[in-house]
Order: C-alpha cells, then structure tokens, then sequence
C-alpha cells in the first residue's frame, strides 16, 4: 500500500491533470489541507515536494505552491531566424518563438547587462582572438511573466558593436530587429549559423536564477554567427530551463551526391 503522502500526491496530480488547479493557480495551504482531513502537516509537505520534483509545481517563499505551465514554448529552429522577422519587421528570435506558441510578451520580460571582459577561453576560439583579448557580453534574463525561461549571453567584438544599441542595457531587445538588425545596419549582415546543443545539470545558481525545480535539467545552446565571408559576428551562450521549451526544426533534407553531380 502507497504511503499517505503518496496518495495525496498522486490525487493532487490528477486534480492538475484534470484542469481544476489552472498554471499558476496556488494550491491549497497545507493547513487548509491539514484541516480537510487530508493528514498531517509532514504527509500533506511531502505530497507537495513530491509535486514539485515531478515538475507540476513550484514552491516559493511568498507565493506558496503554484501549478506549472505545462505546455512548453515552441524554440524554433530555423525559422525563428527569418530575416524577414528582424530585418524587415520587429520579431527577435525568441519573440518570434512567443508569436508561434500563441504567447504574448512585454518589454520588461527581457533584462540585461552589459560589460566589456576578457573574453573566456571557449569565446576567444569562436572569434578567433588572442589569449587576454576583451569582448562585449550582454547577459540576457528572458520571462515569460514572472517565470525564468532561460538566459542568454551574447559576445561581441568590441569593433563590430561599439557605439551601437547592443552595448545599451535597457530592458528590452536591442530596439526594431533586435541584435541582428543592429549588425545588419553596422553593415554585419548575418548569413549562416551553427548551433550546438546538450543537456546537463544545472548549476546552484542556475537553479535560483531560473527557479528550476529539484532535478530538472538544463539545455545550453552554443551559437556561433557568421557573415557570407565567414566572419564571426556573434558567439552566444543560452542555458534554457528544459521543460519550458519544445525545439522545433524545420529544414530542407541535403542531397549531397546530388549536390556532387551538378558540380560537375
């Protein structure tokens, strides 16, 4: 037989199942369960950790016991790229990401700093500079309301960027087009990119900065842009909180013996 806090648990879990807790509806306070018989304090504070170890809840000092989002945001691929999104209309990448979930966003739901640094070991190999040579980071906070969904930080050639509104730390993407219009028009247009991704255990302070639940796991994405020439532009870091997001890839399929005979 099930332990009590287990059956409570699991009751709970289908009442979220079922739509009667809504995300981010706050459940029940554990007196108020205590008091409905449901049984002790301990029984009904385990049934919650258990909760939020199965990624249904989040608990938090001021804000008690909160129902999860469970439909993760699309993270486009390729598409969330389109220059006709940033060059020609006012859609960043992870806005565009929001418009194909069907969710909205608020300026105030992108922070960010920015500093010159020396550049880390693995961003001085992307750029192609020397040991001890200094780059831009602009450290991005991404909400989706009150809720973290990842961060992501970018790192620039102080030539490619100085001046410029990417340098600017007001909330908010880098004005209309966000980042790539702003190297498109210093005359940086973008032309292809690669993207690595893996999974991995979040950090303490990622666990409080994205305010994960016991045990999720990150994404981190490294991207590495380019110009027609080859020239890098950007190499950015994103750690991304992995039930929050749904990657999504679109592209064509390459034909490569194909590709081999045409050249001929």
């Amino acid at each position: 037989m099930a332990p009590k806090w287990r059956e409570l648990a699991d009751k709970l879990a289908e009442q979220i199942r079922r739509g009667e807790y809504a995300p981010g509806q706050q459940l029940p306070h554990i007196r108020t369960l205590v008091e409905a018989g449901e049984g002790s304090k301990s029984t009904v504070h385990a049934a919650y950790k258990a909760l939020e170890a199965e990624g249904l809840v989040t608990s938090s000092r001021g804000h008690g016991t909160v129902v999860r989002q469970q439909v993760p945001l699309k993270r486009l691929g390729i598409a969330r790229y389109d220059k006709a999104k940033w060059r020609d209309g006012d859609e960043v990448a992870f806005i565009a990401d929001r418009v194909a979930s069907g969710r909205g966003y608020r300026r105030n739901e992108q922070t960010q700093t920015v500093s010159r640094v020396v550049a880390p070991p693995e961003v001085a190999a992307a750029h192609g500079l020397p040991e001890g040579a200094e780059v831009y980071a602009r450290a991005r906070l991404v909400k989706e309301g009150d809720q973290p969904t990842h961060t992501l930080t970018s790192y620039y050639r102080p030539e490619h960027v100085e001046g410029t509104r990417l340098v600017d730390p007001t909330p908010g993407p880098a004005g209309r087009g966000g980042g790539f219009r702003v190297l498109y028009d210093a005359g940086y247009e973008i032309d292809h990119m690669r993207e690595r991704l893996f999974a991995r255990a979040a950090t303490p302070d990622e666990v409080k900065q994205l305010q994960l639940p016991p045990g999720e796991p990150v994404v981190e994405l490294h991207r590495t842009t380019y110009t027609a020439d080859g020239t890098v532009v950007e190499f950015a870091i994103g750690v991304h909180a992995a039930s929050r997001f749904a990657w999504e890839y679109d592209f064509k399929v390459p034909d490569s013996a194909n590709d081999r005979e045409g050249q001929q």
